[in-house]
């Protein structure tokens, strides 16, 4: 590993940064980035080289005291880092691709209700006016009075009426193809949340599954974690594979032992003498702050 701050440069399996000018969470972006990060202090660069955290990182990348972590998680990634599989991925994978196709984009039907409302109300008030013109047609011709012009204004309203009958039934057409559209959407969504609790099933049981394959392991972490308070482990989840109910930092260091890591464990914390031996108990590059 090769730490790089401003003009100060370390290099080693176990680098001891205290006396630097660098937080935890520059540390972890410059691992996340393999570049540089600004620190929070000053503006100063930091560079962690290499750098190619996977995503027991996530999890356990930075150990420092109140942090949180689910052990579960954390541990079914250190499994999957030690080339541990589910006989779930499979299926996880088919339906993480289905999931990828569904993905409906809302249709509102408001537009073409509106539309259908104001072209009925055409309708209605040319209706009214065509009804009007023709008693006034009426009367004129039961008067003998000329009723040329009436007609001519009737003649038009009635042409008007139909066009606006056309329009109307146009827009009711539009509508229904909207709700129609509106429907398939939402069959689509409910597909997609069936689909989305079968994905959650399978990925439970594959976590349970990977829990399983590293939980002595775990176990036996746990026990030997330098330092540990003496409430850590010595009670058990009730859930799924039982495991040490221990603080979360016990819970990290004893993830970070399990996995195989390749970049560098940042550790805020007290629990190693020294962080020769935080890298040697984890077996792997540590960056002690």
């Amino acid at each position: 590993m090769r730490l790089v701050v401003g003009d100060t440069v370390r290099e080693g399996r176990a680098v001891d940064a205290s006396d630097l000018p660098v937080s935890l969470d520059a540390a972890l972006a410059a691992i996340a980035d393999a570049g540089a990060n600004a620190t929070d202090g000053g503006g100063t660069e930091v560079v962690i080289e290499p750098a190619a955290p996977g995503p027991v990182h996530e999890h356990v990348g930075g150990v420092t005291a109140g942090m949180d972590l689910s052990v579960r998680s954390a541990l079914a990634a250190a499994a999957r880092s030690r080339g541990v599989t589910a006989p779930q991925d499979d299926r996880i994978e088919t339906l993480r691709e289905r999931l990828a196709t569904f993905d409906p984009e809302p249709v509102s039907t408001r537009e073409q209700r509106r539309a259908v409302a104001e072209a009925g109300e055409t309708v209605e008030q040319l209706r009214e006016r065509v009804a009007a013109l023709r008693g006034r047609v009426r009367a004129l011709e039961e008067a003998d009075a000329d009723a040329g012009d009436a007609r001519a204004d009737l003649s038009t309203a009635v042409q008007r009426l139909s066009e606006a009958e056309t329009d109307r039934i146009a827009a009711e057409q539009r509508l229904d193809a909207a709700r129609a559209a509106a429907r398939e959407t939402r069959d689509a969504r409910d597909r997609r949340l069936r689909l989305e609790d079968r994905l959650a099933n399978r990925e439970r049981e594959a976590r349970t599954h990977l829990v399983e394959r590293v939980a002595p392991d775990y176990a036996e972490a746990v026990a030997a974690v330098p330092g540990a308070d003496a409430t850590d482990a010595t009670a058990t989840s009730t859930t799924d594979t039982p495991l040490p109910d221990v603080q979360p930092v016990t819970g990290a260091l004893a993830v970070a032992r399990v996995a195989d890591l390749s970049a560098p464990v940042v550790l805020a914390c007290d629990r190693f003498t020294t962080p020769a031996r935080a890298a040697d108990w984890l077996d792997a590059p540590v960056l002690s702050l």
